[in-house]
Parts: structure tokens; sequence; C-alpha cells
């Protein structure tokens, strides 16, 4: 009984670990999307800039935990940039509503805490679906 205890256990928290962790696959996907993956400084779009490979606007950065030494060097080095996206999905699923899988993580990428749920982050989906990426990559 007691194996069987730190089994389920042990299963719970590589689960948990697993959904709460976008992979390198769809965060790729999610890059080229926003910037062809390189660099690109920083743009105006609604309302305020988004910056780097990520496209991230300052909020989305407080959000992920203020990683790096500002939000403009984190988001134009890609480690610190993919690590904010990380820690924001991380944040954000699990009251999402929605499943822990890539069409999730790209949806809410562009739209939110709740961007899953969005009818209007369906197009942004199809844009990391043709950059090769599916709902499990």
């Amino acid at each position: 009984m007691q194996h069987l205890l730190r089994f389920i256990v042990i299963l719970t928290t590589v689960l948990t670990f697993c959904e709460a962790t976008t992979s390198s696959a769809c965060l790729r996907c999610i890059c080229n999307v926003e910037s062809g993956c390189r660099p690109i400084g920083c743009r105006y779009d609604v309302y305020s800039y988004s910056c780097g490979y990520f496209q991230i606007k300052e909020e989305y950065w407080e959000d992920c935990g203020r990683p790096g030494t500002s939000y403009k060097g984190c988001a134009n080095d890609y480690t610190c940039a993919s690590n904010c996206v990380r820690a924001y999905m991380k944040r954000y699923i699990g009251s999402s509503g929605c499943p822990a899988n890539c069409e999730s993580y790209a949806r809410i990428h562009n739209g939110g805490p709740r961007g899953c749920r969005y009818p209007s982050t369906l197009s942004y989906w199809e844009k990391v679906h043709q950059q090769g990426c599916n709902v499990n990559s």
C-alpha cells in the first residue's frame, strides 16, 4: 500500500509538471509566427509596444514574473523570453478552463489569460499550426 501511495504521488507530480510546461517545439512555432524567431525589437501594436522574439508586452512580462534585468532586455533574449512565456503559461493554464496543450498555449499567448476561450484567437492558432505544430506539440 505504501508503494502504491508513493507511486501515485510521483505520477501526480510528473503529470502536473508536464501539463504546466510549454514544449520547445510549441515555443518555436509561436516564436516563428511572432518574429520569424528573431530579436526584431519593439513595435507598436494594439495600444502598447510588443518586443522581441515573442512580441511580449510589458504587462505580459510583469505577469510572467519580470525575469531578466529589464522588460526589453528579456524580450530580446531568446532564453529569457522563452522562460517568460513558459512562466506565463504555467500561471494561467490552470485557471483558463482549457487543456494544457500547444493550441491553448498559443491562444493564451495571443489573447491573454483566457485567450484559449475566445473565437478571435483561432486564426492565431491556425498560424501557429501552419508552422508545423499540432495540439500535442
